[in-house]
């Protein structure tokens, strides 16, 4: 049996260019807005060298969507159900601000995957982050029942983190639109801290 020869330095560093234009050009078009000749451009590289690492414009959006799901949900992991719920909670939503601050890109690629019906991930979803949102409501009920914090519908409660953390990236140019001079993050935190700590006291 042959053995797959291992990558060579620049061999990695064209795919890396690649799937660095790649996340470029799809967070900023969408996957159908966005072409393979676009993402050549972006990366410095012609279309044949492009094709030589991914055969088509799917298989680099897999790629992308593949890491970014893992990524996306460390945060959600981290939440430990020894620690004090409300810590916890606001810990998640932290995690989850300070994503949006950081990889913003990333975020408006996930969104666009979502907002076109999820063709790419929908078993991702259906499957290993359902599993993990699943366990992790088990956990935020289980608070809830011991009345350590108030009772909050679980899935609720982490779809609103969702939607209040990831605006700031997947709606930046507004959110500066509206909030001029001062930084999108310079309150939020503060904003959203309060916020969670009201809506989790009994």
């Amino acid at each position: 049996m042959t053995q797959a020869r291992a990558e060579t330095r620049i061999q990695r560093k064209n795919k890396e260019l690649i799937l660095e234009a790649a996340l470029e050009v799809f967070s900023t078009y969408g996957f159908r807005g966005s072409t393979l000749d676009q993402i050549a451009a972006q990366a410095g590289l012609s279309k044949p060298n492009l094709l030589y690492y991914f055969p088509s414009k799917e298989a680099v959006h897999k790629e992308l969507l593949d890491g970014l799901l893992d990524t996306w949900l460390d945060p959600l992991r981290a939440i430990d159900p020894e620690g004090d719920p409300t810590q916890e909670i606001l810990g998640y939503m932290q995690r989850k601000l300070e994503m949006s601050r950081a990889y913003p890109r990333e975020s408006r690629l996930f969104a666009n995957e979502i907002l076109q019906g999820a063709p790419r991930i929908l078993d991702a979803l259906k499957g290993e982050l359902k599993d993990l949102v699943d366990a992790k409501s088990q956990v935020i009920k289980s608070w809830a029942d011991r009345g350590l914090i108030a009772d909050v519908h679980p899935q609720h409660l982490l779809f609103s983190i969702w939607s209040l953390t990831q605006h700031y990236a997947d709606f930046e140019v507004q959110v500066e639109a509206v909030l001029g001079d001062e930084g999108p993050f310079d309150h939020a935190q503060e904003f959203l801290d309060h916020l969670y700590t009201r809506l989790l006291k009994r």
